[in-house]
This record gives C-alpha cells, structure tokens and sequence, in this order.
C-alpha cells in the first residue's frame, strides 16, 4: 500500500475502504464484516492517517502490530476489542501487519439512523475511549463474542431481504450490549490501579484550583484526562464505576469546595471568586453554586455571620 501524498485519508464510504484494502465491493454498501483472515497484504512505506465515516468494531488476535491513536502507540499483541466512532483519526505504522485472526465489522450511521440503536449509539461511550484504553476480554468472553460475529457473518451473507437490515442491527445491538458488559467487569478487575487513579484525580484537583492563577480557564474534563494521559470518556466512566460520580462531577464537587472556603475565610467578590476559578460570568457561577448547595454565593456567606 503507498501512502498518498495527503497526510490523512479520509474515507467516506465502507466501499472506497475495502477498494484501498484490496477487498471486494461490500454485500451492502452502510455495513460489512471482514475477517482478518481474508485480508490481502498491504505493505505500506510510511505511517498512515486514517479519517473513518463510520463505525467500526474489531476483535483483533494474534496481531503483531501498532496503531497510533492520538499520540499513543498500542500495541495490539493480544486478543483484544477496539471501538472507533465516526471522524476520529487513527494513524497505522508503516511496519504494520493485519491481526492474522479476528474481525472488523464497519456499519455507517445511515444504516442504524432510522432504529432505535441509532439515537442509542452515543450511550456506548467505548467509542470514545482512545486505543490504548481497548477491551481485553476473558476465553469465555472471546468466545461469546466470535459467537456473535459468526451469526453476524451468516447474515450478512444471506440474500437481502425485508428482515435483512432488521435482523443484523438487532444482532448488532446484542454485541454491543455484550461488550458494554465486558467493560464493566473490566473496571471491577482493574479496581487497584483504578483507585490509583482516584488519588491521582484528587492531587490534580487540588493542584490545579491552588494554582487557579496559573491557568486562568475554567477546569475541564478535557484537561484533566489529558494530564492523565487518557480519554475523557474513559476518565468518566472510570470514575463513575469507582464512586458513582462522572469526572465533570467530581471537578463540580472540587470547585464548590474551594468557593466556600473563598467565601467564607475571604473578603472577596462574588465576581472575584468566580474569576478566580475560572468562570467568565459570575452569573454562571451563582448558578452552578446554588444547584449544588441550594444557597446563593450570598446567602452562604451570610450563614456564617
């Protein structure tokens, strides 16, 4: 495979992918299921970009192989899960060989758009999650889910019909049930490096609101994944499965920490304290405040008067 002169392709249909791959057309042109195994080799002489107009689900074995996504290096030598969601960018190292067994399973938005799972399908947050952050499931579990791409598989290759569309993305949907489920045990068996993280979240916190001068910006999930070298989707969920609470709510619960120790150990502005964390309008932060305590910036600081 040479690599264009663009840095990043951008493919906009499953077809013009499986034409770049040397594949043949697809059965239908908004979903196809491919087999490692049946791919051809495509040596390619430079890193390539990629930019998907779609989905994809792979379950990737025996890969001796790299993918990049973002600035992070994966290594891919186990069985493992991977999610893509559509418009993210992965980058394939030129010394990249296909996983010798495992599936790739590309649907567009189109095919699901007008089903349900099509307003569903941003619940999966696995499809935000950065490579690095991929599925490693059990025997049992692999074999559940190659199951599943067998009885995909078979449909797929079945002649189209009424039922065709109906059937494949109920079976889709089990898929991706199963595997939100594999993801939830994966959080539970990774508890002790999980609850590492937890106090990694709160000296970030507490570093950053300390230091509020030095950043001058309201604190997002974006930053604080960032510096822990993860997605904020992944963060989130991570969190959520350790106290309950999303990475936005456990920056909320810091924040309002902070405003009432400004508030009553200060003489300072409601308007200066909101600065000071970040807001650009003190309205903004009243209400967020007031939602958290059911007291205005205020009334709080008149309760210790």
């Amino acid at each position: 495979m040479k690599n264009p002169a663009s840095d990043i392709i951008k493919v906009t249909s499953i077809s013009q992918y499986n034409q770049y791959v040397g594949l043949p057309k697809p059965q239908h042109p908004l979903v196809s299921l491919v087999k490692f195994e049946d791919l051809p080799a495509f040596p390619m002489d430079a890193t390539v970009k990629f930019i998907l107009d779609f989905y994809t689900v792979t379950l990737k074995k025996d890969c001796h192989c790299k993918a990049k996504y973002g600035q992070t290096h994966y290594d891919f030598d186990e069985g493992v899960m991977s999610f893509i969601s559509p418009q993210q960018t992965l980058g394939v190292e030129e010394d990249y060989n296909p996983p010798t067994e495992g599936w790739m399973l590309m649907f567009h938005t189109d095919f699901i758009r007008n089903y349900p799972l099509g307003q569903r399908i941003k619940e999966y947050g696995f499809f935000y999650y950065s490579m690095n952050e991929a599925l490693m499931l059990s025997e049992k579990e692999e074999a559940s889910i190659e199951a599943l791409f067998h009885t995909i598989d078979d449909e797929y290759h079945l002649p189209i019909d009424t039922f065709s569309q109906d059937v494949m993305i109920a079976q889709l949907e089990l898929l991706l049930t199963y595997c939100n489920r594999y993801y939830s045990r994966q959080f539970v068996t990774r508890k002790t490096p999980n609850s590492n993280l937890l106090a990694k979240v709160e000296i970030l916190l507490t570093d950053y609101f300390d230091h509020k001068t030095e950043h001058k910006a309201l604190l997002t999930v974006t930053y604080l994944a960032e510096q822990l070298h993860m997605s904020a989707k992944y963060l989130s969920d991570t969190l959520r499965s350790l106290t309950g609470q999303s990475a936005q709510q456990h920056i909320q619960n810091k924040l309002i920490e902070k405003a009432k120790q400004k508030l009553s150990t200060t003489d300072l502005s409601v308007s200066e304290i909101a600065y000071e964390l970040g807001f650009d309008y003190s309205q903004s932060f009243s209400k967020l405040f007031k939602k958290k305590t059911n007291l205005s910036p205020l009334a709080f600081r008149q309760s210790f008067n």
